[in-house]
């Protein structure tokens, strides 16, 4: 009993110091990340982005290395060339978002909350790799959707977690919003369910500055059509997948 409970003890302690080279060693590599990735503001929109998420990719990889999670990504042979596609993540914890767009192959964009933009420096990168949202206008959000359009147009992957916000329930998944399927319907792109796992392990949502290092996973499954059905069918089909995929392998 004694025993156990120095045990978590040292965990607790161990996860918060841990916590704090998460936060220094993202912030050291993100400055050497910074100026060459502000190149791709030079170029043309789809090649800018592809070189983007390269030096995103680089990042990304060296931090988590870092830290101490490993990655393992899995199913990237369902991106067929040429071809464009909604990639729709589920959402535990922040480590989810390192571990979607830059581990995307090609060029991509993810739907982002305005107010992160605004934060001096870091605010520039993230806009560059995003379509930004206020959630709380509708105006915003009609905008983002017809910007999310264009993306896809210009032959470019949207990255979009479609629960909105982190899942907090207790259950693989929370429900899901309807704005990625209306736009795979609208502009018949076919949707890659995605799962991420083991995010929630490494930063609990419960708890408050803590970090593990742990090994995660992203898992892209086979494309999903949004030909002949209607975006509710679309959605409760790719929400079938996702829950039965991520049940399966947790078990």
């Amino acid at each position: 009993m004694i025993g156990n409970y120095n045990m978590k003890t040292f965990k607790e302690i161990f996860a918060r110091i841990w916590a704090l080279w998460g936060i220094v060693s993202f912030f050291i590599t993100f400055l050497l990340a910074f100026f060459p990735s502000m190149v791709s503001y030079l170029m043309e929109e789809k090649k800018g982005q592809a070189y983007f998420i390269k030096i995103s990719k680089l990042w990304m990889k060296t931090w988590l290395t870092l830290i101490g999670c490993t990655i393992k990504v899995k199913g990237t042979e369902n991106f067929q060339p040429n071809e464009v596609y909604i990639v729709t993540c589920n959402h535990n914890a922040l480590l989810d978002i390192p571990l979607s767009c830059p581990f995307i192959p090609g060029p991509n964009k993810t739907i982002a909350k305005d107010s992160f933009a605004k934060i001096p420096v870091f605010g520039w990168y993230y806009a560059r790799g995003s379509v930004l949202v206020n959630r709380k206008s509708d105006a915003s959000r009609r905008k983002s959707f017809d910007a999310m359009k264009k993306v896809l147009h210009k032959g470019m992957h949207m990255s979009v977690y479609p629960e909105g916000t982190r899942n907090r329930t207790g259950q693989p998944l929370k429900s899901f919003y309807d704005g990625a399927f209306k736009l795979a319907v609208e502009t018949n792109t076919a949707i890659i369910p995605t799962i991420i796992l083991n995010t929630n392990k490494a930063m609990p949502i419960n708890k408050t500055f803590y970090l593990l290092p742990k090994k995660l996973e992203i898992h892209f499954l086979p494309p999903v059509t949004a030909a002949n059905i209607s975006a509710k069918d679309l959605k409760e089909e790719v929400f079938k997948i996702m829950w039965n995929y991520f049940t399966a392998y947790n078990k």
